[in-house]
């Protein structure tokens, strides 16, 4: 235990733990009381589908700005704006639904908003990371127990969101999720940070967009892991729109059979996020972001076999497991080779590669599923992500040898 929680040495990381499992916590309640308070008000599939992309296209467009601010200025300064917009996209929420003046619009207007200010955060409080812990030998222990806390959080967030709005309504999960902010202000608040560590910068932010991009796609590995990244999350995409159709017309269940597979693909993923925060350093990554894609690949294909519950949830472990770890494991390797002033710039590109597939990823699958079915929707996704696996299996070696002398620079 002490090796997997050893990034909570650090005290700003530790209060940063601390404050951003409550808040996430009550992020996972607003994502589901979001979805239900959609379907209530409307009975629309199509509507939640659009509420759906207008809280993740921000992701695509407006990433690569925050990329650049996020290598601006104070990252601290900034993640405390953030954050309070966040809260105050809650709380304006929790007031319409509470008073019962919410329409539609009104969420379409509030989903855009707090993608905006979710495209904004993921770089910036990414790029914070190394600021919080200062020892580069505990970054990837960092990151892994972050995934670790959004994992927990996901398992604890919705049933809890479940409860509330069976017993008080949605209105009090928005609620609840503004208050949950003041845990992570006074967390940032409470930080105490090495002055001078952050330089301003006086080019022009299209410039220095440019440059990021030239950085990130002119060295083999970040552009290697970018598009890995991209690809993997496509077919991740793919299971997840569609998991209330094997749900319901694959396994012949209701929406218990589909919490047991989304609680296991959570189990799975919370397990992967222990297993990385056990590991000593990066090195040797490159390998476990093959086998996890592997491992990710033949669960989606034999999933979309699968006609028997249990089958099921014991490959929704797989799945979730081999998604994160890749991922996470991505994650790492970014932010230990990349050079400080670009960090959240190639952050930005990293959250483009997560996140901003999202909207049109899900429009895609659902788009094929309705041509050839979920089951070879999930199939193709399957087969897509080996072959993506296999191809930078190949690429490893000249990959370890581009990497290598970043690593012996930096004392790794």
């Amino acid at each position: 235990m002490r090796q997997i929680l050893r990034a909570l040495q650090h005290r700003n990381y530790r209060l940063y733990f601390a404050g951003q499992g409550v808040s996430l916590v009550g992020t996972w309640m607003q994502t589901l009381a979001m979805s239900w308070l959609v379907y209530r008000l409307t009975r629309s599939t199509v509507l939640l589908g659009t509420v759906g992309f207008f809280s993740q296209i921000p992701s695509l467009v407006v990433t690569p700005l925050a990329g650049v601010l996020a290598d601006r200025g104070n990252r601290l300064r900034k993640l405390i704006i953030i954050q309070s917009l966040a809260m105050l996209q809650a709380f304006i929420l929790a007031f319409l639904v509470l008073t019962g003046r919410i329409e539609v619009w009104h969420i379409l207007v509030l989903s855009a908003l707090l993608g905006c200010v979710t495209a904004f955060d993921i770089p910036t409080r990414q790029s914070f990371v190394i600021e919080m812990i200062g020892q580069r030998e505990d970054l990837g222990n960092a990151i892994a127990l972050n995934s670790s806390l959004v994992n927990g959080a996901r398992l604890i967030g919705p049933s809890l969101a479940g409860i509330m709005i069976a017993v008080i309504g949605e209105g009090a999960c928005f609620l609840l999720n503004g208050i949950s902010y003041l845990a992570v202000l006074g967390a940032l608040l409470a930080m105490r940070m090495h002055p001078g560590e952050r330089i301003s910068r006086r080019s022009r932010i299209w410039g220095e967009i440019r440059e990021g991009f030239a950085y990130a796609f002119g060295f083999s590995p970040i552009r290697s892991l970018l598009s890995l990244l991209a690809l993997m999350s496509l077919a991740a995409i793919s299971y997840q729109v569609l998991m209330p159709v094997f749900a319901g017309e694959v396994l012949h269940g209701g929406p218990n059979t589909l919490g047991f597979l989304m609680g296991f693909s959570g189990v799975g993923a919370l397990s992967g996020s222990v297993y990385l925060a056990s590991r000593r350093n990066v090195r040797g990554l490159g390998r476990v972001i093959v086998a996890a894609s592997l491992v990710f690949g033949f669960g989606m294909i034999a999933f979309s076999f699968s006609g028997h519950l249990w089958l099921s949830m014991l490959l929704m472990i797989f799945i979730g497991f081999g998604i994160m770890v890749q991922m996470a494991a991505c994650n790492t390797i970014l932010q230990s080779i990349v050079d400080d002033d670009k960090r959240g710039r190639v952050m930005s590109l990293f959250t483009m590669a997560f996140m901003g597939t999202t909207p049109f990823g899900s429009l895609f699958a659902g788009w094929l599923a309705s041509r050839i079915g979920a089951p070879h929707t999930v199939l193709a996704a399957g087969i897509c992500a080996l072959a993506g696996s296999l191809f930078f299996a190949r690429r490893l070696d000249k990959l370890r040898e581009s990497v290598r002398p970043i690593y012996e620079a930096k004392g790794i």
